[in-house]
């Protein structure tokens, strides 16, 4: 049997198994203020059997957010909602900890009433999705000193309202792109003040931010997300090595609840930053051309990482880790319904029916 089956470690807390439910936007945070739903508690705790549910990216602050009907985690009716949420996860026995997104320059005025933020006057080439259709991302406004600041206590305060709502953690996304990601790089950020211009400088708004989570709740309740030589969202990274042996050595010391790992090209990177990271890593594995699936359970079984995160295949299949220890089969998703709309594509998936008991089969039948 493969180590994925068996407990693994999240801060201080043993999980019932290695598999890990990614984080992944699903854009139906109907409630009032971008608040979650009974819906969205429904689809949670239909995947509680995953060792870690981390969920959609949700933002820390009005300024944060990015997509249509994404939610939050700043104000008293979305902590109601999140805790609707929780209470159903940790009803079938679940760990569930809440993403927290700041997207940065990725969004739009017609999504916020207001124009984003990055940490230089570069827009991102590409596209957002918005009520009136897909849209140009527009020019950010860079944030000064004193608007670091308050992101980074942002990030502190939802943090706190996460645990509020009953999350066993967060997660600080740090990849893909979004704002952590935007100012580690290289193209997105050119500011040549403290928070720019040398490895230090450009890592130092993610440090600030993950060591504010930690003084909030706890660095055992928080995690990083990270994405090195990852492209989405026009990012470039020059020197990506030194830029994350930088900042994963300058994080290790913390003592956060793990360091989520989304590997792209650079593969060897993996084994760099497990060795200077004395903590939990997940991994979500370099696949190209497809999801994360079975084989890559192996990964585990190697000793590359601690947890393995799964993406696609979870938005199909909500009893993944039984499906992964049975050996399939696996529904597909249907991505066409991946964002937005009801309980189509997102909690009418079919279930496997329970294994037999060895008791319950007649021997010779």
């Amino acid at each position: 049997m493969s180590v994925a089956f068996t407990p693994g470690r999240i801060g201080g807390r043993t999980t019932r198994n290695r598999v890990v439910m990614a984080p992944m936007t699903r854009s139906r945070a109907y409630g009032p203020g971008n608040s979650p739903t009974e819906l969205m508690a429904t689809y949670y705790a239909q995947r509680a059997s995953a060792g870690l549910v981390v969920t959609e990216g949700t933002q820390p602050s009005p300024a944060g957010q990015g997509y249509v009907d994404t939610p939050g985690l700043h104000s008293d009716e979305q902590v109601a909602g999140w805790r609707r949420v929780t209470d159903a996860v940790h009803a079938r026995g679940g760990l569930i900890y809440a993403q927290l997104m700041h997207t940065g320059r990725v969004g739009h005025p017609d999504i916020t009433g207001r124009t984003p933020v990055g940490p230089s006057a570069v827009r991102a080439a590409g596209v957002v999705h918005t009520r009136s259709g897909p849209q140009e991302m527009v020019v950010p406004e860079v944030l000064d000193a004193a608007g670091i600041a308050r992101t980074v206590e942002d990030f502190a305060s939802a943090a706190s309202r996460a645990v509020e709502a009953g999350f066993d953690g967060v997660e600080l996304h740090g990849a893909n792109g979004y704002l952590l990601h935007q100012f580690l790089s290289t193209n997105a950020n050119r500011r040549t003040d403290a928070w720019g211009g040398d490895v230090v400088g450009r890592t130092r708004l993610t440090l600030d931010v993950a060591g504010a989570a930690a003084d909030a709740i706890g660095a055992d309740r928080v995690g990083l997300r990270i994405s090195p030589t990852n492209p989405l969202n026009d990012i470039e990274e020059e020197g990506h090595r030194a830029t994350y042996t930088h900042l994963v050595e300058a994080l290790d010391p913390l003592g956060l609840a793990y360091l989520h790992l989304v590997e792209a090209s650079d593969v060897e990177l993996t084994g760099l930053l497990r060795a200077r990271w004395s903590g939990s890593l997940v991994l979500n594995p370099w696949t190209p051309g497809r999801m994360t699936g079975p084989e890559d359970l192996e990964r585990l079984d190697r000793g590359d990482a601690d947890l393995l995160a799964f993406g696609g295949l979870f938005l199909a299949n909500a009893d993944l880790p039984e499906r992964l220890r049975r050996g399939g089969p696996f529904n597909a998703p249907d991505f066409a319904r991946a964002y937005g709309g009801d309980g189509a594509g997102y909690t009418d998936y079919p279930t496997l029916a329970p294994a037999p008991d060895v008791d319950d089969v007649a021997v010779g039948a």
